[in-house]
């Protein structure tokens, strides 16, 4: 089973960014803890390097990382500028523009993407420590600017939606090469749409019934696919689920 580590930045006494008495830690810790939830459903195996409000430096969050043994690191963190206002987006760091970890970055800007926030791409930070001592592919999500009233309204109202696409990126990573091992995962697709809003109809439609749906933006199609699961007897009887449901579906890789 591939393994995720979810770091929710800052925490404790070190709030992070902060503006009209909102603070990074918060938003970054229940941004982590709903991502965790939905890769769980979807058959990962999540670590946090914390789920309360307590303080770790980046190298003792990277140790955390490298105990656990995680397959990918994700650090949550919300972006700040000078001025209030002054930008907008989402961009994700990693040490350097190599292996894996570009493309998992790659995945979650676009995912992002899909929800409205402007994607500012993929940009190298070696100087991090997170990044740096971190013995895993490892990327720093900057979900939103914490002094951008858009990006903070967008963060909010669609709060949901963006815990889903940074798990739409984990997945799609997952099941796009090899991690490790080169594991195979098995999904059930429902649908794929050319505009978002009809994949999202049916997501919220599957959600609404329990099932542990994503949209995956692939091949220029929104994808509504429900699991990823290692052996094909899991997926097989996910499959019959829905179609008691009364759901079209099929099996991919």
């Amino acid at each position: 089973m591939a393994k995720v580590i979810l770091d929710a930045g800052h925490g404790g006494p070190e709030p992070g960014a902060v503006y009209e008495g909102r603070n990074e830690k918060d938003d970054t810790l229940r941004l982590a803890l709903a991502v965790g939830e939905i890769l769980e459903r979807n058959g990962v195996d999540v670590a946090f390097t914390r789920t309360e409000d307590v303080y770790d430096t980046p190298f003792e969050k990277a140790q955390i990382a490298n105990r656990e043994g995680g397959d990918f690191l994700i650090s949550i963190h919300r972006n700040s500028s000078p001025e209030a206002n002054q930008y907008s987006g989402v961009e994700t760091l990693v040490y350097d523009k190599s292996g894996k970890k570009v493309e998992l970055a790659e995945n979650i800007n676009e995912a992002l993407s899909q929800v409205g926030f402007r994607n500012l791409g993929v940009k190298e930070r070696p100087g991090l420590v997170v990044l740096r001592r971190s013995q895993m592919p490892a990327v720093l999500v900057e979900a939103g600017f914490l002094n951008t009233d858009a990006d903070n309204e967008l963060f909010d109202e669609q709060f949901d939606a963006v815990a889903r696409a940074i798990a739409d990126g984990v997945l799609k990573t997952l099941g796009a090469g090899s991690i490790g091992a080169q594991e195979r995962y098995y999904r059930v697709q429902t649908g794929a749409f050319r505009r978002r809003e009809y994949a999202e109809d049916l997501l919220y439609q599957l959600l609404g019934q329990n099932f542990p749906a994503y949209i995956l933006y692939e091949d220029n199609f929104y994808k509504v696919q429900v699991g990823a699961f290692r052996q094909l007897d899991n997926a097989v009887r996910m499959e019959e689920a829905l179609r008691r449901k009364g759901y079209s579906t099929f099996l991919t890789t």
